[in-house]
């Protein structure tokens, strides 16, 4: 690290403060320096940065191939590669949540620029899905490692649009485990009954937000925030009346790897169809067209 750099955590979990670097003016080697920063503290920040969208982006492509949002629309940016949300339309992530788990390739980092803040409140929560995992009890851990995840659109208005995930995923370059299901996307524990499901995404969701795998910022216009969906989620606190508008470069890409194969199949009813039926309904559509899909697949194998 060059000794210009000035790091400060932020919190004893994760997060740290960045001063002394130009994102604006990054080249390779100080695109490393950062790489190894976010692997170290999961989430960086960048006070007093003032991108404009070129510098934004240009930095955003030293860490991989950006995308914009698949389901939304901007309401002021123009381009394609840039996300925007303004408070005044809704922008305000105010659950729990990893960007795009709807995706067969979630968002892989995201880095977000504040383009207009409150003076107070909006501040942003990151917790740290390592640690969630790791605090587990070492039962409900196994139990964890073997199962996956119906993660939906819904929040956009496309609850066909799903895929599955693991429930605990493991990261690339760490080799670490973590939790990788979140509130805002997150329907169904796919090889549990609906009712079972209900417990334990219920009892996941709270627990990643245990104050004590957090941090909470407060922004300033300008700053550059920069964090690994891979291994933390965020929530905005919805506790101001002001217009919000931050803009983020999504770097996509990464399949979520799982610590071990799913240890049992599908759930499928084993009584008669019946009012309840409604409850498994998505997760059997899904399955389904999976299921289509790989017989598509055998037969274009086939007469090749």
């Amino acid at each position: 690290m060059t000794p210009e750099i000035e790091v400060v955590r932020l919190s004893g979990s994760l997060g740290a403060e960045v001063r002394g670097l130009r994102l604006g003016e990054v080249g390779p080697a100080e695109a490393r320096t950062v790489s190894e920063l976010l692997t170290e503290h999961l989430v960086l920040l960048f006070p007093g940065q003032h991108l404009s969208e070129s510098e934004h982006l240009a930095f955003a492509r030293h860490f991989g191939e950006l995308e914009g949002h698949p389901n939304l629309d901007n309401p002021f940016s123009q381009t394609r590669e840039i996300f925007e949300l303004a408070a005044s339309r809704g922008g305000i992530a105010d659950e729990w949540h990893s960007d795009i788990t709807f995706s067969p390739e979630p968002s892989m980092l995201a880095i977000l620029n504040m383009i207009r803040c409150p003076e107070v409140g909006g501040d942003t929560m990151w917790a740290n899905m390592y640690k969630a995992y790791e605090e587990l009890s070492d039962p409900l851990r196994d139990l964890c490692d073997g199962l996956t995840a119906l993660h939906d659109a819904d929040p956009h208005g496309k609850a066909d649009s799903t895929t599955i995930h693991p429930v605990v995923r493991v990261h690339p370059v760490t080799g670490r485990r973590s939790l990788f299901v979140n509130e805002h996307f997150t329907r169904r524990i796919v090889e549990m009954s609906h009712e079972e499901s209900r417990m334990l995404l219920g009892y996941l969701t709270r627990w990643v937000a245990n104050p004590r795998f957090t941090m909470r910022y407060r922004w300033s216009k300008g700053t550059i925030a920069m964090w690994d969906n891979r291994c933390t989620q965020h929530f905005v606190i919805n506790d101001f009346d002001e217009e919000r508008v931050i803009q983020r470069a999504t770097v996509m890409g990464d399949v979520p790897k799982a610590a071990c194969p799913a240890r049992w199949e599908p759930y499928v009813r084993s009584v008669q169809a019946g009012a309840t039926s409604r409850h498994d309904r998505q997760l059997n559509h899904h399955l389904g067209r999976r299921e289509r899909d790989l017989e598509s697949n055998r037969k274009n194998r086939s007469n090749a």
